[in-house]
């Protein structure tokens, strides 16, 4: 029982890192503050969280007088990520950078979070979703952005 359990955990954690740095993977490439190695790290600490908490009511399962709670867990881990997100942060001369990576950051340990529960479908589409939020829309963004201003200026030139 024990060599299953491992088995199960250990790929938990090794999905939580794929998803992660997928994600992650595409905040390099556009040279953002966090990426490939932060959201790895945020996935598969808050898997690793997750897992811990589960696996404890596991072995306290037979004295629920102890009171654990895996959701205590899940709002520590979000609580958290926001603290690190909210570092990540920066207002500059009106405008502000780095809320993209950390949103993208949050999402990351909600990834690990359904990961180490062990909800890998939604976990892989959470990923997918955020890679097209991450890589497409910031195509749509600037199309019709740029058709904007150019439009803007044709009807004031």
């Amino acid at each position: 029982m024990f060599l299953e359990i491992f088995s199960e955990d250990f790929l938990k954690l090794f999905v939580a890192v794929i998803l992660g740095a997928l994600i992650g993977l595409e905040r390099e490439s556009k040279k953002k503050e966090a990426g490939l190695k932060t959201y790895s790290l945020v996935s598969l600490g808050s898997a690793l969280f997750t897992l811990i908490a589960l696996n404890l009511i596991k072995v306290y399962e037979e004295n629920l007088a102890v009171g654990l709670d895996p959701i205590r867990v899940i709002q520590a881990i979000a609580i958290g990520v926001g603290f690190i997100g909210g570092g990540i942060i920066i207002y500059r001369q009106f405008h502000v950078e780095g809320l993209t990576t950390a949103a993208g950051l949050w999402l990351s340990s909600a990834v690990g979070i359904s990961v180490g529960a062990g909800f890998y479908e939604i976990a892989i589409l959470a990923s997918i979703l955020a890679l097209i939020i991450l890589t497409f829309f910031s195509y749509i963004e600037r199309w019709i952005f740029k058709k904007g201003t150019q439009d803007l200026w044709k009807k004031s030139g």
